[in-house]
Protein backbone atom coordinates (compact mmCIF):
# COMPACT_ATOMS: atom_id res chain seq x y z
CA UNK A 1 0.00 0.00 0.00
CA UNK A 2 1.38 3.50 -0.58
CA UNK A 3 2.43 5.56 2.26
CA UNK A 4 -0.16 7.95 1.69
CA UNK A 5 -2.68 6.14 3.03
CA UNK A 6 -1.45 5.01 5.93
CA UNK A 7 -3.46 7.47 7.99
CA UNK A 8 -7.06 6.21 6.12
CA UNK A 9 -9.99 5.90 8.63
CA UNK A 10 -11.21 2.00 8.69
CA UNK A 11 -13.87 2.31 6.83
CA UNK A 12 -11.76 4.51 4.13
CA UNK A 13 -9.31 1.59 4.11
CA UNK A 14 -11.89 -1.03 3.44
CA UNK A 15 -13.48 1.22 0.61
CA UNK A 16 -9.65 1.50 -0.86
CA UNK A 17 -9.16 -2.12 -0.58
CA UNK A 18 -12.21 -2.90 -2.09
CA UNK A 19 -12.42 -0.80 -4.66
CA UNK A 20 -8.84 -1.68 -5.88
CA UNK A 21 -9.68 -5.00 -6.18
CA UNK A 22 -12.66 -4.24 -8.27
CA UNK A 23 -11.03 -2.50 -10.48
CA UNK A 24 -8.79 -5.16 -10.50
CA UNK A 25 -11.60 -7.39 -11.60
CA UNK A 26 -12.78 -5.57 -14.02
CA UNK A 27 -9.78 -4.97 -16.23
CA UNK A 28 -9.24 -8.82 -15.77
CA UNK A 29 -12.16 -9.49 -17.35
CA UNK A 30 -12.58 -6.88 -19.66
CA UNK A 31 -8.59 -8.32 -20.98
CA UNK A 32 -9.67 -11.76 -20.48
CA UNK A 33 -12.91 -10.71 -23.23
CA UNK A 34 -9.85 -9.85 -25.43
CA UNK A 35 -10.97 -6.14 -25.35
CA UNK A 36 -7.17 -4.88 -25.76
CA UNK A 37 -5.70 -7.35 -29.04
CA UNK A 38 -6.94 -6.48 -32.05
CA UNK A 39 -9.78 -8.56 -33.21
CA UNK A 40 -7.54 -9.85 -36.52
CA UNK A 41 -4.00 -9.53 -35.12
CA UNK A 42 -4.08 -10.56 -31.94
CA UNK A 43 -1.62 -7.84 -30.87
CA UNK A 44 -1.75 -5.87 -28.15
CA UNK A 45 -3.99 -2.38 -28.64
CA UNK A 46 -4.53 0.98 -26.34
CA UNK A 47 -7.92 1.36 -26.56
CA UNK A 48 -9.23 5.03 -27.40
CA UNK A 49 -9.51 7.25 -24.95
CA UNK A 50 -12.42 8.70 -26.54
CA UNK A 51 -14.28 5.59 -27.90
CA UNK A 52 -14.01 4.36 -24.01
CA UNK A 53 -15.60 7.52 -22.81
CA UNK A 54 -17.92 7.45 -24.63
CA UNK A 55 -19.04 3.76 -23.99
CA UNK A 56 -19.35 5.18 -20.46
CA UNK A 57 -21.97 7.67 -21.54
CA UNK A 58 -23.66 5.12 -23.16
CA UNK A 59 -24.19 2.97 -19.67
CA UNK A 60 -25.91 6.38 -18.22
CA UNK A 61 -28.13 7.11 -21.25
CA UNK A 62 -28.62 3.48 -20.76
CA UNK A 63 -29.36 4.06 -16.62
CA UNK A 64 -31.38 6.66 -17.36
CA UNK A 65 -33.91 5.63 -20.13
CA UNK A 66 -34.45 2.30 -17.64
CA UNK A 67 -35.95 5.14 -15.29
CA UNK A 68 -37.65 6.91 -17.35
CA UNK A 69 -39.67 4.43 -18.80
CA UNK A 70 -39.77 2.64 -15.31
CA UNK A 71 -37.95 -0.53 -16.24
CA UNK A 72 -37.95 -2.20 -13.27
CA UNK A 73 -36.32 -5.48 -14.46
CA UNK A 74 -33.06 -6.14 -16.47
CA UNK A 75 -33.28 -8.03 -19.44
CA UNK A 76 -30.14 -9.85 -18.51
CA UNK A 77 -29.98 -9.62 -15.01
CA UNK A 78 -33.59 -10.02 -14.79
CA UNK A 79 -33.33 -10.48 -10.61
CA UNK A 80 -31.65 -6.77 -10.83
CA UNK A 81 -33.10 -3.58 -11.06
CA UNK A 82 -32.66 -2.11 -14.65
CA UNK A 83 -31.12 0.98 -13.40
CA UNK A 84 -28.55 -0.83 -11.11
CA UNK A 85 -27.05 -2.81 -13.91
CA UNK A 86 -26.59 -0.30 -16.33
CA UNK A 87 -25.17 2.07 -13.40
CA UNK A 88 -22.92 -0.66 -13.26
CA UNK A 89 -22.08 -1.48 -16.36
CA UNK A 90 -20.82 2.02 -16.60
CA UNK A 91 -18.63 1.96 -13.01
CA UNK A 92 -17.13 -1.30 -14.84
CA UNK A 93 -16.16 0.38 -18.07
CA UNK A 94 -14.73 3.16 -15.54
CA UNK A 95 -12.49 0.75 -13.64
CA UNK A 96 -11.51 -1.45 -16.62
CA UNK A 97 -9.96 2.15 -18.17
CA UNK A 98 -8.27 3.41 -15.06
CA UNK A 99 -7.03 -0.13 -14.33
CA UNK A 100 -5.50 -0.15 -18.33
CA UNK A 101 -4.32 3.18 -18.04
CA UNK A 102 -2.50 2.98 -14.71
CA UNK A 103 -4.51 5.39 -12.75
CA UNK A 104 -5.00 5.10 -9.05
CA UNK A 105 -9.13 5.31 -9.00
CA UNK A 106 -9.04 3.88 -5.40
CA UNK A 107 -6.82 6.50 -4.17
CA UNK A 108 -9.01 9.12 -6.38
CA UNK A 109 -12.37 8.36 -5.08
CA UNK A 110 -11.11 8.27 -0.99
CA UNK A 111 -9.67 11.29 -1.59
CA UNK A 112 -11.73 13.58 -3.43
CA UNK A 113 -14.32 12.08 -0.96
CA UNK A 114 -12.38 13.17 2.28
CA UNK A 115 -12.15 16.48 0.09
CA UNK A 116 -15.76 16.96 -0.31
CA UNK A 117 -16.41 16.63 2.97
CA UNK A 118 -14.56 20.03 3.84
CA UNK A 119 -16.47 21.36 0.52
CA UNK A 120 -18.57 24.74 1.78
CA UNK A 121 -20.76 24.14 -1.16
CA UNK A 122 -21.51 20.90 0.06
CA UNK A 123 -22.61 21.79 3.37
CA UNK A 124 -26.46 21.69 4.22
CA UNK A 125 -26.67 25.50 5.55
CA UNK A 126 -25.08 26.82 2.38
CA UNK A 127 -27.21 24.60 0.46
CA UNK A 128 -29.75 26.08 1.12
CA UNK A 129 -28.79 29.60 1.17
CA UNK A 130 -29.97 31.69 -1.86
CA UNK A 131 -27.69 30.75 -4.66
CA UNK A 132 -26.92 27.13 -2.97
CA UNK A 133 -26.72 24.13 -5.04
CA UNK A 134 -30.22 22.86 -5.47
CA UNK A 135 -28.41 19.55 -6.44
Amino acid sequence: MDGAYVSLTPLELQAFEGLRAAQKLAHETATNAGWYVDRKTGEPIERNFGEVVALMHSELSEALEADRKNKRQDDKLPWRNAVEVELADCVIRIFDTAAARGYDLAGAIIDKNAFNRTRADHKLENRKAEGGKAY
